[in-house]
């Protein structure tokens, strides 16, 4: 097992050892299921804590005047987190085993801090929902169930948590997992995997528990290094956003090359590939490619990377190179939105908005209805989103935007709104979701 992956390793993939790929999951449920203390279980039993992290959460532990290690300490790691036993912002662990490298997202449970689940759960492969097997699925389940379903996250895994306050009970699992199945399917979820767990004693989340033998399938760590990856991003369309425009000098003192850097992201660009700029619609192709300063033949998606073009065109920060299938050029957006602010969003209210590497002025038309995320229905909304709300809104772009779907590509069907007086954030959209 990893003692210890770092950030850098793991998103560049430059180990050859790790078969697998990367995996990033969010873990997520009300509060008091377990989740911080099901993360540090999951990182204590594989290894993925540091000696001097292990010793400090053992002695933190002592002081408290508790037999084993409070794991749920090695992922609430603000002040407040600790003084008042719940998590309340996302807490990012990097972790592997000799199988794959894993990104996860602990995700706030407590109702107030929705919108922090939905940044956690925006970029991830595979969602764990707890539940408490003593209180089975409650409101706050369905409302992550709804959100992951709206976020399109690929896997759905159901952990049955504090299974030995129940007696392990297969019949207590069993009327969880069905009802939590029956409810998911109305929400659009056809596929979840459910596993009994206790993650106070580390039964079936590493090690399989002694406890359950009725309980025939793989741990969640064996389920994680072994379910297969959503749609490969490498698959998708070409898109590279491009970030800076950087003049490199060449050989011939009289011309100045110039690269276009930024992250690849969906799609596999080689050289040779014809391209076209976008919103532009200019076209050219791909002459020379380099990844950290050597020169390359072929990128792929998440790789960031710098491209020479055979012409040399008019490109800047925020135009996008793209192949394959077009995106579409739009300055009118439909979306849904999730409020990340605590002031509402309303109708004929200016924003900036984030799309990739661009950013343009827009203005919010009009809310056209607020969405139950408990059962996935529609309400009617002729005033504003508030805090941890999310609806459908549709927006008007000053300039033109190259998007696609955020059904067809996460990276570029997403965006951010801004407020333009003071920068902060304000909600996070998708489009035609």
């Amino acid at each position: 097992m990893s003692t210890g992956v770092t950030e850098k390793a793991v998103q560049s993939g430059a180990s050859d050892r790790f078969q697998g790929g990367l995996l990033r999951l969010a873990t997520c449920g009300s509060v008091d299921d377990g989740k911080s203390t099901l993360v540090g279980r999951l990182l204590y039993d594989t290894k993925s804590v540091l000696a001097d992290q292990a010793a400090a959460i053992e002695e933190a532990s002592r002081r408290r005047g508790q037999d084993g290690p409070d794991l749920a300490l090695l992922t609430d790691g603000l002040r407040a987190e600790r003084e008042q036993g719940i998590t309340i912002d996302v807490a990012y662990r990097y972790f592997a085993t000799p199988k794959r490298r894993f990104i996860l997202a602990d995700t706030p449970g407590h109702v107030q801090f929705t919108r922090n689940m939905v940044t956690g759960a925006s970029t991830a492969d595979l969602a764990v929902i707890l539940v408490d097997a003593r209180h089975g699925v409650v409101a706050q389940t369905m409302k992550h169930c709804a959100i992951a379903a709206l976020l399109r996250v690929p896997q759905i895994v159901l952990a049955v948590n504090k299974m030995d306050a129940v007696g392990y009970q297969e019949s207590v699992f069993a009327e969880i997992a069905q009802e939590f199945a029956e409810r998911a399917r109305k929400l659009g979820i056809a596929d979840v995997t459910s596993i009994p767990m206790s993650a106070l004693t580390g039964d079936n989340v590493v090690e399989p528990s002694a406890h359950m033998d009725w309980y025939g399938g793989d741990t969640l760590l064996s389920h994680l290094e072994n379910v297969p990856l959503g749609t490969e991003p490498a698959g998708m369309p070409v898109r590279l956003p491009v970030q800076y425009v950087v003049r490199n000098p060449s050989g011939d003192r009289q011309s100045v090359e110039r690269w276009l850097t930024g992250q690849v992201a969906s799609g596999v660009l080689e050289v040779g590939d014809p391209v076209v700029v976008q919103p532009s619609g200019v076209t050219s192709t791909v002459a020379g490619l380099t990844v950290l300063g050597r020169e390359t033949d072929t990128v792929r998606a998440l790789q960031s990377v710098a491209v020479r073009l055979a012409d040399d065109v008019d490109i800047s920060r925020g135009d996008m190179l793209t192949a394959g299938p077009a995106p579409q050029t739009v300055r009118q957006i439909s979306a849904k939105v999730c409020n990340l602010h605590d002031r509402p969003l309303g109708p004929r209210q200016r924003v900036l908005l984030k799309h990739t590497t661009r950013t343009v002025p827009a203005i919010v038309e009009q809310i056209d209805y607020r969405l139950d995320v408990t059962d996935g229905s529609r309400l009617p909304c002729d005033d504003v989103l508030s805090v941890n709300d999310i609806g459908g809104v549709r927006i008007r772009t000053a300039e033109p935007l190259a998007v696609d779907d955020y059904l067809e590509n996460r990276r570029t069907g997403s965006f951010l709104l801004i407020d333009p007086q003071d920068g902060s954030t304000l909600a996070a959209g998708m489009i035609g979701a």
